[in-house]
């Protein structure tokens, strides 16, 4: 007959004593207390191993941290495990690796994690300006919290002093970009669901301000204050360029020489610098083809056709241009982006079709029309537009006092 062992007391467990060698008291049904010289009092549960029946162990903790009564129970816990062929142990391992594994994937992870993958649809600059942001006001507060931790209300209580400054432009954006990190959480089976799909309603709309530029009559004034302004010839005719291809200051200011195709007179801008990811092709006018000739005698050495002061090796700055317009007079009341404003206001007033002009902005959208502009004629409908516009702005220029008419040229090195 098999010896039944009488189970453990609290009482035996608490008293039971170092020897020189380890022992063990067994409470039955293969949980023992093991004892070692040091003092250190150990639960382990012996069991044969599913299918190979090889014999196991696994320890439940250390005693006085895990009681007799909850040994007992993860005792039981592992026994309805074996009843169905699972190893407790192998079990527990597993889950653990779970935990690690979830518990290293904290919101500052998870975020580069995303960020590598929209870098193929933003430009390097605008990914720096979204790390930085995250760095600045999250990351300091949540971002060694494990991503599935992550709450709508701890997010917002992070946010909520940058909204009450008022910098609303910046509570939009991190709530647009945080939601877009915890998309990357979900759809990557980190999350079962994003907690942050509502902050933004927790916080005022910014009302949408539009860029500073100036009303069509105001063009002669540009252009007479463009003529006799006290700035560097490079930065006129980046002004002057950015006027009348009509793209944007970082696409002017980034402009190659390698990316012009004078047989074809074109401009032939890559993805990967355009806002919208698509190429972008410039029909050249007369007036374009001038200003870069002006600019060969300048920078033909370098790379870029506006390279910058300090380094040739560079571009100039995208801001050059808004820094240039507020010392000719123009703060508050038009920035370099509005001059693409102040183009698309004349071109619609003129009557040309709005999808032309769209395009020659570069701006897309679920327009089959303007979408469609990406075939052959593309080009073939935006070079008399561009054409009109130049001699349209070589007209404001009273006096060719523009630099595509040459006349009154003056260098000036300040």
């Amino acid at each position: 007959m098999a010896k039944i062992l009488k189970p453990l007391t609290n009482t035996q467990v608490k008293q039971s004593k170092p020897r020189e060698k380890v022992y063990a008291l067994a409470d039955g049904q293969g949980l023992q207390l093991r004892v070692k010289p040091n003092g250190s009092k150990l639960w382990i549960f012996n069991y044969y191993a599913p299918f190979t029946k090889k014999r196991t162990a696994i320890s439940f903790g250390i005693y006085p941290d895990i009681s007799i009564a909850y040994a007992r129970k993860q005792r039981e816990e592992a026994k309805k495990l074996l009843a169905k062929n699972i190893n407790p142990k192998e079990k527990r391992d597993e889950r653990k690796r779970a935990d690690d594994i979830i518990y290293s994937n904290t919101l500052e992870h998870i975020s580069a994690k995303w960020l590598e993958v929209k870098k193929s649809t933003v430009s390097p600059n605008h990914a720096k300006d979204i790390w930085r942001s995250l760095e600045l006001h999250v990351f300091p507060s949540i971002g060694k919290v494990p991503i599935h931790k992550i709450t709508a209300i701890k997010t917002i209580e992070i946010i909520e002093p940058i909204s009450a400054k008022g910098n609303l432009d910046t509570v939009k954006r991190l709530c647009q970009r945080l939601n877009e990190i915890m998309i990357y959480s979900v759809n990557t089976g980190l999350i079962q669901a994003n907690p942050l799909s509502g902050i933004s309603k927790a916080f005022k709309t910014p009302v949408k301000q539009h860029l500073p530029t100036l009303k069509p009559e105001q063009l002669p004034t540009l252009m007479q204050t463009l003529a006799i302004a006290n700035i560097k010839i490079t930065t006129r005719c980046l002004i002057e360029w950015q006027l009348h291809t009509m793209v944007r200051p970082s696409e002017a200011s980034g402009a190659r020489w390698a990316e012009i195709d004078l047989n074809n007179k074109l401009w032939n801008i890559s993805a990967e610098r355009m806002k919208n990811k698509k190429n972008h092709a410039v029909p050249l006018t007369k007036q374009s083809l001038m200003l870069l000739e002006l600019m060969q005698t300048i920078s033909s050495e370098s790379d870029y056709i506006f390279p910058s002061d300090r380094n040739s090796k560079k571009h100039t700055n995208s801001q050059t241009a808004n820094t240039a317009l507020k010392r000719m007079g123009f703060k508050n009341q038009l920035v370099a982006h509005g001059l693409r404003s102040l183009a698309s206001t004349i071109l619609n007033e003129e009557g040309f079709d709005g999808d032309t002009i769209e395009a020659a902005l570069a701006h897309t959208g679920n327009n089959e029309v303007r979408n469609a502009y990406n075939r052959a004629d593309y080009i073939k409908r935006r070079t008399p537009l561009m054409k009109w516009w130049s001699e349209y702005i070589d007209k404001a220029a009273t006096g060719n006092m523009s630099l595509t008419g040459r006349k009154g040229l003056k260098l000036i090195n300040d």
